[in-house]
């Protein structure tokens, strides 16, 4: 006797939206952005390209998920831990800020470096989101007396252009100092300072 067939098992819309995903970011990774095509990312999760566009409707689609993920994973390894003193929680988040950049390069240069202006509205709100926790920690040592009373965006973007630029120099390989780790340790020292009562 012939066992009965079963029906094949779907795979839910959430899976295969991951699995997309973790195929894009894998493309990323190898490829950088510009290699993050359609044919790219259905070839490396081993569907067909109409996979990825009834998912996300366009390779601009494809995109801002991925740079909305990127970010959201950067958002949570800037923010990992509360420390209580708010210059150490300044410095441990611009050294996570450091740490995950170098460590997601290609993610880096996408969100901050490559896409700059570009992306929707969502990639925007995810970005203004991740700036937030720079906000709140500028905004905690504030109170705490350790920075200078001022405008909480103007003194985070000061701090954003610090860290930014020294970051961006070294994935660029334009550390001309011997240890890049220690040298970026002085500017957190001195940004700190120079934003003091």
């Amino acid at each position: 006797m012939t066992p009965p067939r079963l029906a094949p098992q779907r795979t839910p819309s959430q899976d295969v939206e991951s699995s997309l995903l973790r195929a894009a970011d894998a493309v990323l990774r190898r490829d950088g952005l510009a290699g993050v095509t359609v044919r790219a990312v259905a070839a490396e999760a081993g569907v067909a390209p109409m996979g990825v566009y009834s998912r996300f409707g366009s390779k601009d689609g494809l995109v801002d998920a991925l740079l909305i993920r990127a970010i959201g994973d950067f958002r949570s390894a800037v923010a990992r831990h509360e420390e209580p003193d708010p210059a150490e929680r300044l410095k441990a988040g611009g050294r996570r800020y450091r740490e995950w950049a170098l460590a997601n390069d290609q993610h880096y240069e996408a969100i901050f470096l490559a896409r700059i202006g570009l992306g929707s509205a969502q990639v925007a709100e995810a970005s203004m989101q991740a700036f937030g926790e720079l906000l709140a920690r500028v905004e905690y040592a504030m109170a705490a007396g350790v920075l200078r009373q001022g405008d909480v965006t103007e003194v985070a973007q000061q701090i954003w252009h610090a860290v930014h630029g020294a970051v961006a120099l070294e994935l660029h390989s334009l550390v001309l100092t011997d240890d890049a780790g220690a040298t970026y340790e002085r500017l957190l020292d001195t940004i700190v300072r120079g934003l003091a009562p």
